[in-house]
């Protein structure tokens, strides 16, 4: 029986309609816009659409034809852009669409100018907000058409027809294949408490184009304000903080009882805090996020946005950088200071509030915020490798807080980073998306096999020990083992052992026992079979090719059943239920697992 589209009518709220409208007028292009037939919804996240208030709780986590049509109806649209405008494309009046949808203009440093005037969403719309009595959602979609802010227009100096395949990303739709590599991304990233936007739903069409859909509680990234701050526009400075502040405060995030300039001081904080600890988490989880000076490619509490060019590395393959045609990107490590940066555009733009006047970026170099951002950055590495060993939270606060374990976790750093830092003799050589010099040992592998081994008395020679550290990039000469590389193996065993006893000290219990629950954490820490960027690149086309064979209740089932494989955290991992699957869907699902087990070596 078909269900009515009456039967979900909030998803109406979403019309375009969006605050930021009013509260930063020139801070965006208005479309208007008709209906994309021919789509079909390849997958909707059930969860996050009841965590923000558009399905009830008790709804089944089943597609039903009046729920395909009202997200088809909401989501499925294409913009009518400046080259409809001049060539009088016609459009049928039962397609148009009453709202009007927002490209909003922020800083991208691949167009000519490096003010921002001509950059910003240039092949996506903020479909507009939905509001609960407790928070507020921003949605946007990406592949709704060609805009004007596109490199493509601002380099060219024309305007582009949605849908010309001879101008790339200017064509302005989107790949299913990067849908699904989103989708499943951004999930798993959320399950393992790392920030990210997250995709509501994906629509698929015969061309093989999507449009994605995505949601977050806040959409602005620092590029959003930074383009006011380069055009020296204090007005507009203030319009876009007072809104994103307001916004934090309605989703209750941050004090409300605060005056206006303490408010500033703690914007910009909170802003040092997440860019600090996410900053270093994507440098211990091998995350390669590409940030850089303009604040483009991440959101404001440092969640990650736009996939395109996010990889998990399987290593720490630390000279790997993305080829952009006509850049090259930042490295993982190099990723800390073009954070910082960041931190010191924020420190200038909460200067000027407060004065009213602009001073230059270089007088914000040794900001306090800077201090801060590194107090922070290296107090989250040692929490995380200590996680990372095994360690559970009341493990890692008393050993940070006891003057011998925090000197000891600062020796296992530098301990582990020797192997992590080691690279092949190969030497650095191409990739299909840019230039690398290959990682050799695998840090995980060691810190989930040692505590098995200690707890059960064995002894690891030095050969074992580099043999269960190898990656497939390992040669001979890689593997050597001189005095040098003697003396770190025996460093690690070494201070390894310590940071245990001084944990089972702090904790009056005996290092077995300690040992013992370190080495089931540490199982799930460090998975065996992790996604890498490469396995999930060849994921997404494998299930891209079997969009028109599998449901999309199996492809959910299967998009569940892979995230609860690569949740990787021991708090949370009973908490989520593998699904019960197809067998054809069980079949498929097999084979992306042991496309991860291939390329878990990788960038």
């Amino acid at each position: 029986m078909r269900t009515p589209a009456t039967h979900y009518p909030r998803f109406r709220r979403i019309n375009g309609k969006h605050p930021f409208k009013q509260a930063v007028p020139d801070g965006f292009i208005d479309y208007g816009a008709k209906k994309r037939h021919g789509g079909k919804v390849f997958y909707f996240n059930f969860q996050l659409a009841k965590e923000m208030g558009l399905l009830q709780k008790n709804h089944p986590e089943k597609l039903n034809a009046g729920l395909c049509k009202t997200i088809l109806d909401t989501f499925s649209i294409q913009i009518i852009n400046e080259y409809d405008i001049i060539h009088k494309t016609r459009v049928p009046e039962k397609d148009k669409l009453d709202g009007t949808y927002m490209a909003t203009r922020y800083l991208q440093m691949q167009h000519p100018d490096k003010t921002g005037r001509t950059s910003g969403d240039g092949r996506g719309v903020w479909n507009g907000y939905f509001e609960t009595t407790n928070s507020i959602w921003d949605i946007s979609s990406c592949g709704t058409g060609a805009t004007s802010l596109s490199p493509a227009t601002a380099i060219q100096n024309k305007f582009f027809k949605t849908g010309d395949k001879n101008v790339s990303y200017g064509c302005g739709l989107a790949d299913l294949m990067d849908g699904i590599y989103t989708t499943i991304m951004s999930e798993i990233f959320h399950k393992n408490d790392i920030p990210t936007e997250r995709t509501l739903a994906v629509i698929s069409f015969d061309d093989s184009t999507s449009i994605n859909v995505r949601a977050s509680k806040n959409l602005l990234r620092p590029a959003h304000f930074f383009h006011h701050i380069k055009q020296g526009d204090l007005t507009r400075v203030k319009q876009v903080v007072d809104y994103y502040i307001d916004r934090q405060k309605k989703n209750e995030k941050w004090p409300k009882n605060k005056s206006r300039k303490e408010t500033y001081q703690y914007f910009l904080e909170k802003i040092t805090e997440s860019f600090a600890r996410t900053t270093a988490r994507f440098e211990m989880e091998y995350i390669f996020c590409w940030l850089d000076w303009d604040g483009d490619n991440i959101l404001m509490d440092c969640g990650i946005i736009d996939y395109g060019s996010v990889r998990q590395f399987g290593l720490f393959h630390h000279d790997y950088r993305f080829d952009d045609v006509e850049r090259m990107s930042t490295t993982i490590t190099e990723q800390k200071n073009k954070a910082k940066y960041i931190i010191q555009t924020f420190a200038q733009i909460t200067d000027f509030l407060i004065t009213g006047k602009k001073k230059s970026i270089e007088k914000f170099s040794q900001h306090k915020s800077l201090k801060s951002f590194d107090r922070i950055f290296e107090n989250t590495k040692n929490e995380l490798i200590l996680y990372k060993t095994g360690f559970d939270s009341t493990q890692i606060k008393s050993l940070l807080a006891d003057t011998a374990g925090k000197k000891l976790t600062r020796d296992f750093m530098k301990a582990c980073n020797y192997f992590e830092y080691v690279k092949s003799v190969k030497g650095p050589h191409k990739v299909e998306d840019g230039i690398t010099w290959d990682a050799v040992f695998c840090l995980r592998d060691i810190l989930r096999e040692f505590p098995i081994k200690l707890a059960a008395g064995e002894d690891i020679s030095d050969k074992e020990f580099i043999e269960i550290m190898k990656s497939k990039y390992a040669s001979k000469k890689d593997m050597l083992i001189t005095p040098g590389r003697h003396t770190h193996i025996a460093d690690f065993r070494k201070i390894y052992s310590r940071l245990v006893n001084r944990c089972a000290t702090l904790s009056d219990k005996k290092p077995v026992t300690i040992l013992n629950k370190m080495a089931k954490r540490s199982a799930i820490i460090n998975r065996y079979d992790r996604i890498t960027g490469n396995s999930m690149v060849y994921i997404a086309q494998r299930l891209s090719r079997y969009r028109n064979r599998i449901s999309p209740e199996d492809f959910q089932a299967i998009i569940d059943n892979f995230v609860y494989e690569q949740t990787l955290k021991p708090e949370s991992k009973h908490s989520i239920t593998r699904k019960a699957q197809k067998q054809h869907a069980e079949k498929i699902f097999n084979g992306i697992m042991d496309i991860v087990h291939t390329y878990r070596d990788e960038i």
